[in-house]
């Protein structure tokens, strides 16, 4: 499970472990103990959020304009398909 600084806790963590999932939290700056995090599989969610980040960027999708979840599913993907082409 790949989550931000703001979910590093203890208490998160536990829950994570629970369900039978491996936390990876990038440990905060004032935490005693740090536990293992990998860089490398935290890369993939800092894409992920970029990309959302550049689909925000379009007033229609960001606002949500259309009512039809059809139409607004062919808006995300030209949005998509124009942000990675640029």
């Amino acid at each position: 499970m790949l989550a931000d600084k703001g979910y590093d806790s203890d208490a998160v963590r536990r829950q994570i472990e629970a369900t039978g999932a491996a936390p990876n939290i990038p440990p905060k700056a004032n935490r005693r103990w740090k536990p293992c995090f990998s860089p490398v599989l935290y890369r993939g969610r800092n894409a992920i959020e970029r990309m959302f980040g550049r689909l925000k960027d379009f007033r229609r999708i960001a606002t949500r304009y259309d009512r039809l979840a059809s139409n607004y599913l062919a808006a995300v993907c030209l949005a998509a398909a124009v942000s990675y082409w640029l």
